[in-house]
């Protein structure tokens, strides 16, 4: 019993030193908020899957600096945004716009479903014409007789 706790002691202690120091929050509110909503409109381009506000991965790490950086230097939302798109993307926005580049993005998956369901559609009619179509032979129906028959005589 000790031993494990122990072990599970360590495993704690060693989660530890793995830890990464938090971005310090900035002294003024107001810019803060600023800073934490604009993070919350820009994708996470590591895990791609997160906003920059919830992503722990470097490059999220850097970017808020980043933000909080041309925030303090006076530069609005909107330019910050525009920089960050001429750097990365559209594909940095979490919420891209609709343009010709991003018709895939936002589409895309609803393209894809649609095929799929249209494929299985047709797989399902080809599959009943060919069930429909194969009328069962005279040695088949004979044998479904036989097999129909013994069933009926088993108790």
């Amino acid at each position: 019993m000790r031993k494990l706790f122990a072990l599970l002691l360590g495993l704690v202690l060693a989660g530890s030193v793995l830890a990464k120091e938090a971005v310090p929050a900035d002294p003024n509110p107001a810019l803060e908020k600023r800073a934490v909503a604009l993070e919350e409109q820009l994708r996470c381009l590591v895990c791609q899957n997160q906003t920059i506000a919830d992503s722990q991965a470097e490059l999220a790490m850097d970017l808020k600096k980043e933000i909080r950086e041309k925030l303090k230097a006076g530069m609005s939302e909107k330019q910050i945004t525009q920089f960050l798109v001429a750097r990365y993307g559209d594909f940095v926005l979490y919420k891209p716009p609709v343009m010709a580049t991003t018709v895939p993005l936002w589409f895309g998956p609803f393209a894809l479903l649609l095929a799929v369901v249209a494929g299985l559609f047709y797989y399902i009619l080809r599959r009943r014409r060919l069930a429909a179509a194969q009328p069962l032979s005279e040695a088949e129906q004979a044998r479904v007789q036989a097999l129909l028959d013994s069933s009926e005589e088993r108790p």
